[in-house]
């Protein structure tokens, strides 16, 4: 024989809330033959001949289903129930309709519980095997399972309760005995546990008691809808600290740190329901309201306002200083940014476009270049290569092939860049003076420069004044007069590249015969246009020269000629 774990014995030495039991065939009872409850489920037997749909909707009517047997306490819950009656009752066990026939290999042979699962640890099936059509399982006496069809009718069936939690039975006294009711109509003495909504009658005192939440911690206890205690000896007058009796009758109180709840039998924290806006702090049976860093306690006690810090205390900041609610901020004024919590000026560098290196200045910034590089005048953001000698190394970059010179210079064998001479190509009408990267153009006495190359007569008023010694930087005169220049468009010195040695030699000797050819013709013009003394003439220097001086001449044009 089969033994049952410790759980039985329990439940037939407690006994079970049981009704009076009926007899199969008997119109269905309001109440369950037989139930018991443990502290998450109930179960109950309901004796009737009735079909499967209708079994299950009398268990729903009383908030629960067809009962699921998933373990062996299970099938001893249904041992007690039974108390070795004949008959066979329905399980919450079918076989859904869309199946055409049983499976034999699979555990609940494609069965379903009514809680829409199949998941089980326990089966146990009549020998007989399964038999196709028939599609929901009953129990016998016997405990085993069999397969029957669900429209014909069987003796009775099970019902299960799955609740959260439970109330304890109220312990005995003396002389107070206590009847109990559960919700889905079990009545009875003698429970392991009692589901919500159930109610308890002691007859001796005149008192009903219900299991319900206490409304503070979600806990079910027994209570009633009077305040305060019932009398001590029935479960210690339902009170959560200490039950005492004197000459007002019953009373609950609650120990250091707590006080009674609404219904005088709880206790809870003074601080539950305190007005407190931030923080309660629990003092003896009272409380005391505080608040958070950068606030204090309002007058009426409870509220929090916030501290203005920028006012009470001087000096926090550098600058400005923000109150806010519970704290402040620190700011800084225009110009300033906050960088590490000190305000430092703000750079206009931040966000100038400057393509190498940037200097704050007053009111705004001014952009700069490396070494080798010159601020480009097209564009004041931007750099561009130069160089202030007459020779200097290239630029050369990994980036890219070759080397490169600035401006107005040559590259020599990869390794030199050389300026180039463009008063020897005669961009100048007049004088030339040359320098590294450019060259400047310069007009006798009674000229000015047009178009930065050629010189035209200035108005009579203006022609008179000090005699023109042709070196501009000496001379008081209009800036359009003198201005560094690199050859402009039309006229662009040659392409900076290196020259076979060949080439070189070749340009010298044409540089030669092209300087030769002015000074033989100024020569022959010169004998040829002699003035009176009074008359002024032009006698041109060297070809190498780079500046050309306004001589005055002779007539005759005797003596050599003197720079003025």
């Amino acid at each position: 024989m089969r033994r049952l774990p410790l759980l039985l014995p329990l439940l037939l030495l407690l006994g079970m809330g049981l009704g009076a039991p009926g007899e199969p065939g008997e119109p269905e009872p309001l109440a369950p033959s037989g139930a018991q409850c443990l502290q998450h489920a109930c179960f109950a037997v309901f004796w009737g001949s009735r079909p499967f749909a209708a079994a299950s909707a009398g268990c729903e009517r009383g908030g629960g289903h067809l009962m699921t047997v998933r373990s062996t306490v299970a099938e001893e819950a249904i041992a007690l129930l039974l108390q070795n009656r004949g008959g066979r009752l329905w399980l919450g066990l079918s076989l859904a309709p869309s199946l055409r026939c049983t499976e034999p290999a699979r555990r609940l042979r494609g069965f379903r519980w009514v809680t829409e699962d199949n998941r089980t640890d326990y089966t146990n099936w009549a020998p007989s095997g399964p038999r196709c059509g028939e599609r929901c399982v009953t129990v016998s006496r016997e405990l085993r399972w069999e397969e029957r069809r669900c429209e014909d009718p069987a003796d009775g069936f099970l019902c299960e309760y799955n609740y959260g939690s439970s109330c304890p039975l109220l312990p005995s006294a003396e002389g107070l005995p206590v009847s109990y009711t559960t919700p889905f109509g079990a009545r009875g003495g003698e429970f392991l546990a009692l589901p919500p909504r159930s109610v308890a009658s002691v007859p001796a005192l005149g008192l009903e008691l219900r299991c319900d939440e206490d409304g503070e911690g979600g806990r079910l206890r027994w209570g009633r809808a009077e305040p305060g205690a019932w009398p001590c000896r029935l479960g210690g007058g339902g009170c959560e600290g200490a039950c005492s009796e004197g000459a007002g009758g019953p009373r609950c109180s609650c120990p250091d740190g707590a006080v009674l709840g609404p219904d005088g039998r709880g206790c809870r924290s003074p601080c539950a329901g305190a007005p407190c806006q931030q923080h309660c702090v629990v003092s003896g049976s009272s409380f005391v309201c505080m608040c958070d860093t950068g606030y204090h306690l309002g007058a009426d006690g409870s509220s929090c306002e916030d501290n203005d810090d920028c006012a009470s205390e001087p000096g926090l900041c550098e600058q400005l200083c923000v109150n806010t609610m519970g704290g402040f901020e620190c700011r800084c004024y225009a110009g300033y940014r906050m960088v590490d919590g000190h305000c430092q000026r703000e750079s206009h560098c931040y966000r100038a476009p400057c393509e190498q290196s940037c200097e704050d200045v007053p009111g705004g910034y001014r952009c700069g270049c490396y070494d080798g590089y010159a601020v480009d005048p097209r564009d004041p953001a931007r750099c561009r290569l130069h160089c202030s000698d007459s020779q200097c190394p290239p630029h050369c970059s990994q980036y890219s092939e070759g080397c490169e010179c600035p401006e107005g210079f040559l590259l020599d064998d990869d390794k030199l860049c050389v300026d180039i001479d463009e008063c020897d190509m005669n961009y100048c009408e007049h004088n030339c003076t040359n320098h590294p990267g450019g060259y400047r153009c310069h007009c006798p006495a009674g000229y000015r420069l047009v178009n930065d190359l050629d010189c035209a007569p200035l108005p009579e008023q203006d022609a008179e004044g000090p005699p023109f010694s042709g070196d501009f930087e000496s001379q008081t005169l209009p800036p359009p007069t003198a201005v560094p220049r690199t050859p402009p468009p039309s006229r662009t010195p040659p392409k900076a590249e290196p020259l076979h040695p060949g080439a070189l030699v070749g340009i010298a000797v044409g540089a030669v015969l092209t300087a030769l050819a002015p000074l033989a013709l100024g020569y022959y013009l010169a004998k040829k246009r002699c003035r009176p003394p009074a008359t002024m003439d032009y006698k041109c220097g060297g070809p190498h020269e780079k500046e050309l001086g306004l001589q005055p001449v002779a007539s005759g044009c005797a003596g050599p000629a003197q720079k003025l």
